[in-house]
């Protein structure tokens, strides 16, 4: 509301500035010269009137920019006769002003897509029908129906064979993905496919897509003041302007000289279009799934210099993955996904989930397991199919069955081993792991020609574990065995050779996170004390995304300071003319209003950023996982 009301009052003041400048000219030209000057005056005051409750604002903050040139500009054309060039100033400025909303809210155009995508019911099957519920209603384990075209409103997992969804509006992926019976369908996508089944997962307040919502909306609701690039040279451009102007008069004794300087000097929309480049930074790495928290961390995130990972969760997938099955007593590898994935149904562990999606992705239909008992942490037993079925650790699998010795299958640093017997008899294993994100190597190269200098490892698993996650990587260092407040020291000491951007996902993760530069956080469904701590947020489980959201950085820094450099160039170029007479006070204004178009357009180039971006990354690689 209080946005809309400032909105309304710039295009009544742009509106009554022009009025004015039109209506005086006219008076002009009809020989009524007085009655021009009193129009231009008119529409003058009004917005010298706002530019001066605006300048005292921003004294009483401690910020000094260049709005004081504009204030001077005018009231010193108004002092000394020159009303034409006055009221183009009004013009120019808060014409300037306008503009700059209109580029702003293009630049935001990606953040508010986001916002605009929030779907509100959904479509649920209950007693043989289907029915739309408000979101709120909907609970764990309900069934819902999302139709072509339509947004998931929830996490859950695919019940259908299959479905196609679009996540271009979260990823940045231009094409639809397929995603099988039992793998999970993030909030927020599109169906880009024929209606599929939903397994709901999370509450709706839960999900991934309102974590994205509520980080957008709360880095939108933000009162920090917008980074303003140009406001770090405005006391050096206003020192400069005030001499010129001077000396302009000094030697020539004409004020007006000092008045074509002031009008010349007036970088209107350069004082509020440099930001929109910092903006349109911002919704365009949001368009790639990477939701950074402001200018200032966007600002830092184009200098980084040191790079520190954690690995569960970030180098790594964070979810156990079966990486291979070995048979036992002439079973076979489906028929060990049967029944292990039929009785972890049974158990809410990650490594019981990760099996059963494992048979449903081979199209296993997979009954009810029944006399079901679970020891916490340890493994399962029941009946499937009439069959004594056990799953779980290899110890305990064998102390349920009586079996005191028995060949031990082969563990590989990193890796953990679920023992499956059926009816007392030991009919395999299932090797798992913390898969390693395909395409780690290729990223690291990358992330280190877009500027990064040193990356390194910050994990709190076994020396042994991270060296072998970690193997031809090429890191700079890999540190294990750290506790939370270990990982903030290490953050402290590599601060002092440069800009440090810290990535992670887990509540241990948000002090460093907090500690660093530039804090990381993996996912909008992570850890909700880490996507706090933290000024980046990917809002997709996918470290690639540092990458496009880097590389956007820079560039929409690179076009803020260019247009920084040629705007006040070019102005005390102008100034200069200005004070050897070379330019009257309507010209001037006239050459800085083509000057500022200019810079405002060359900071509208970040909304075109297009960042070299690869396929997300995949899971592949064995890792560390341990069931505990």
């Amino acid at each position: 509301m209080a946005r809309d009301n400032a909105d309304r009052l710039q295009f009544s003041l742009l509106f009554l500035a022009i009025l004015a400048l039109a209506l005086g000219l006219a008076l002009h030209a009809a020989g009524r010269p007085d009655a021009a000057i009193f129009a231009w005056q008119a529409g003058v005051l009004p917005v010298l009137a706002a530019l001066l409750l605006e300048i005292f604002s921003s004294v009483r903050k401690g910020e000094v920019g260049l709005d004081i040139v504009a204030a001077l500009s005018m009231t010193a054309a108004l002092l000394f006769g020159e009303t034409l060039a006055a009221a183009v100033v009004a013009v120019m400025y808060s014409g300037g002003t306008v503009l700059e909303r209109f580029a702003e809210g293009r630049a935001r155009q990606e953040m508010s897509a986001l916002l605009s995508r929030v779907p509100r019911t959904a479509t649920r099957h209950a007693n043989g029908g289907l029915a739309d519920v408000p979101l709120d209603l909907i609970e764990p384990g309900d069934l819902l129906l999302i139709h072509q075209g339509g947004i998931v409103p929830v996490d859950g997992d695919v019940e259908s064979p299959q479905a196609i969804l679009d996540k271009s509006a979260l990823t940045g992926e231009s094409m639809p993905v397929r995603v099988d019976r039992g793998q999970e369908a993030m909030s927020g996508s599109t169906n880009a496919g024929p209606p599929f089944d939903l397994r709901v997962r999370h509450r709706a307040a839960d999900s991934t897509y309102a974590g994205i919502v509520r980080l957008v909306e709360a880095a939108q609701a933000s009162k920090a003041p917008m980074a303003r690039l140009a406001d770090r040279y405005s006391l050096g451009f206003l020192a400069v302007t005030l001499v010129l102007s001077t000396l302009a008069w000094w030697f020539t004794g004409d004020p007006i000289r000092a008045v074509a300087v002031l009008v010349v000097a007036t970088p209107c929309p350069l004082i509020l279009a440099v930001p929109v480049a910092l903006v349109a930074g911002l919704s365009r790495a949001a368009h790639f799934g990477v939701l950074v928290k402001g200018a200032k961390p966007l600002e830092a995130l184009a200098g980084v210099s040191t790079l520190v990972l954690d690995k569960t969760g970030t180098l790594t997938d964070g979810r156990p993955q079966v990486v291979s099955i070995e048979p036992q007593n002439g079973m076979s590898e489906d028929e060990i996904l049967y029944f292990a994935g039929a009785l972890e149904q049974a158990s809410r562990h990650p490594m019981a989930r990760a099996i059963v999606a494992a048979a449903r992705r081979q199209t296993l239909m997979l009954p009810v397991p029944e006399h079901v008992f679970e020891r916490a942490g340890e493994g399962v037993s029941g009946t499937i199919d009439g069959r004594s079925v056990c799953v779980g650790g290899v110890a305990f699998v064998r102390e349920q069955i009586g079996l005191t010795s028995a060949p031990s299958p082969i563990l590989n640093i990193g890796t953990v081993v679920v023992a499956l017997a059926i009816d007392g008899r030991m009919a395999g294993y299932i090797t798992m792991a913390d898969a390693l994100r395909s395409g780690t190597a290729e990223l690291i190269a990358n992330l280190r020609r877009v500027g990064i200098g040193r990356i390194l490892l910050a994990t709190g698993d076994r020396q042994a574990v991270a060296q072998a996650v970690t193997a031809g990587l090429g890191l700079d260092a890999v540190c294990s065995d750290l506790s939370p407040d270990q990982k903030v020291r290490l953050i402290l000491s590599e601060r002092e050779s440069g800009t440090v951007m810290m990535v992670g996902d887990g509540v241990n993760d948000a002090p460093a996170l907090a500690a660093a530069d530039i804090g990381v956080a993996m996912g909008a469904r992570g850890a909700a004390a880490s996507a706090e701590a933290a000024d980046v947020v990917l809002l997709v489980d996918h470290l690639d995304r540092l990458l496009p959201g880097i590389e956007i950085a820079q560039s929409a820094r690179h076009i803020a300071m260019e247009s920084v450099i040629a705007g006040i160039g070019m102005s005390v170029a102008g100034m200069i003319a200005a004070a050897l007479g070379y330019l009257s006070p309507v010209q001037g204004a006239v050459l800085q209003e083509i000057i500022d178009v200019a810079v405002i357009l060359n900071t509208l180039r970040a909304l075109r950023i297009d960042p070299r971006i690869g396929e997300p990354m995949r899971t592949a690689v064995p890792a560390d996982v341990v069931r505990a």
